[in-house]
């Protein structure tokens, strides 16, 4: 299954699809421990306390954003 990636409205990405060779790497190059993680949400609204994961903080924070794609390109 390869990767999946959607935006959620007023929400996070949602990564489907991850596999043990996937990684999540910080500015530094260090990598998070994704370890048993089929699936993962980062967070968009930037209020989350557990970034870049979301927490669902944009609920709270009135966090607007619909994403759509262009079925053009």
């Amino acid at each position: 299954m390869p990767i999946k990636i959607t935006v959620l409205n007023n929400g996070p990405l949602k990564i489907e699809g991850i596999e043990e060779a996937f990684q999540l790497c910080d500015a530094s190059g260090a990598t998070f421990d994704l370890a048993g993680k089929t699936t993962i949400f980062l967070c968009r609204c930037g209020a989350s306390q557990k970034k870049p994961f979301c927490d669902g903080a944009h609920r709270t924070c009135n966090f607007v954003s619909e994403v759509k794609a262009d079925a053009n390109k």
